[in-house]
Order: C-alpha cells, then structure tokens, then sequence
C-alpha cells in the first residue's frame, strides 16, 4: 500500500495511506491531536504515581515520547505497552522529523532509543519508564486482566478497519484495565460508543481535538 509523508495543519507531519485515505495522525495538526486526545485526555485524568498504560497502534511513537516527557514533568513512573501489527520504517521516521520538532526536541535521544528499542521485550528507556514494543495482531494480543490504568486507543478508524473496533475488542479490553481505569479514543462514532457501554465502561463524549467536535473517553467501575 502507497505510504505518503504529509504536513499536517499544525506544521508537525504525518503519513498518510491514500489508498483508505486515512492518516496517522489528524491532518488537523498531528501533535495537537496527540496532545488533546492521550496526555490531556487521558494521561492527565490518572493520578496514581505509578501508572501502566496500553497504546492500541503504536505507530510512529509520538503518543509515547510525549507520554515520557509528560510524566517527566510530573514525576509519574510509567511500564507503557505499544502493540503495533506494522512498524513503521526507519526511512520514514527519519522523513516525520519529529525530533525537530519543539515538544520533543529536547528528548531527540529518548525519541531514537524508543524505536531502536527490541520489540517483544522489556526495555529501561529512563530509570522512570519501561516500554514493551509488541509486533502482534490486536485479535492476537491476549492481554492478563486487570493489568493497565489506562488505554490509548489509536488505531486506524472504523470505515477502514472495522475488525479492530469490534465489542468483543472493547471487552477484551475492558476485562485487562483496573478498576478506575481509564480508555481514551479520537473516534466519536455512535456505535463504537454503544459497543463501549455493551463491554462494561462508562463513556461520556468530551470536546475533541482540532478539527473534530466531539471524543470518547471510557472509565471502568468494577
């Protein structure tokens, strides 16, 4: 499939897949979105000092090097699994920039260890943050309940892969969070919401990021 590097409105890049034309990351502004949808919305609603996080699509690490330099500021411990069927290439890692750019700019060095980093194992990336790279299927990945505080959601939508947005997904993952734990998506579809509250969260529709009205974010009451 035809991959492409893209400008996207906040000046920070993405790829994008003109064949789905689906994007990485909005072409409302790439950062932007990352920034309101994972670390405000939901990086900032758990306060624990320890936190495990799961990030469904991780793509180009850009949720994750922000991840880092969040819980940096605000002393937090973070063990962060990203599952991620595709790596991205080097080739276009090094074409996205990312490390110019001036949220992550200071950390170019963590930015380059996260995706040099082994797949399938436990990497030290700080004294403060452990990051699992998993190369799997997400209807393969078999996460142990009651294991993650909080879930970012990322993959690709459901216009283009529809078998990723599934309910027995959502309770598979509702079944690996905590209680209080907290799931966070751009999509704000309406049956991707009713499937949530079928699989057990509690969902409310919050203001999205640049160029979308509205989000989801899930919270689980056991």
């Amino acid at each position: 499939m035809k991959r492409e590097i893209i400008v996207t409105n906040d000046g920070s890049k993405t790829i994008h897949l003109p064949d789905w034309n689906e994007s990485y990351h909005s072409v409302h502004g790439a950062v932007q979105e990352a920034q309101h949808v994972f670390i405000k919305s939901g990086l900032s609603e758990v306060s624990k000092t320890e936190i495990n996080i799961l990030e469904v699509g991780f793509g180009t690490g850009l949720n994750t090097i922000l991840t880092l330099n969040k819980a940096k500021e605000t002393k937090q411990t973070i063990n962060y699994s990203g599952l991620e069927a595709y790596p991205v290439q080097p080739d276009e890692l090094k074409d996205l920039k990312y490390q110019e750019l001036p949220e992550i700019k200071n950390s170019e060095d963590l930015f380059w260890q996260i995706h040099s980093s082994k797949w399938n194992e436990l990497v030290e990336i700080t004294p403060t943050f452990k990051l699992k790279k998993v190369q799997l299927f997400l209807n393969e990945y078999q996460p142990a309940e009651n294991t993650f505080d909080l879930i970012y959601f990322d993959a690709f939508g459901p216009r283009v892969q529809p078998e990723m947005w599934t309910l027995e997904i959502f309770k598979k993952l509702f079944k690996s969070l905590k209680n209080d734990g907290v799931f966070v998506t751009y999509c704000a579809k309406g049956q991707v919401r009713r499937d949530l509250i079928e699989a057990g969260f509690q969902v409310e529709k919050i203001p999205g990021p640049p160029g979308k009205r509205e989000m989801l974010r899930g919270r689980v009451k056991k």
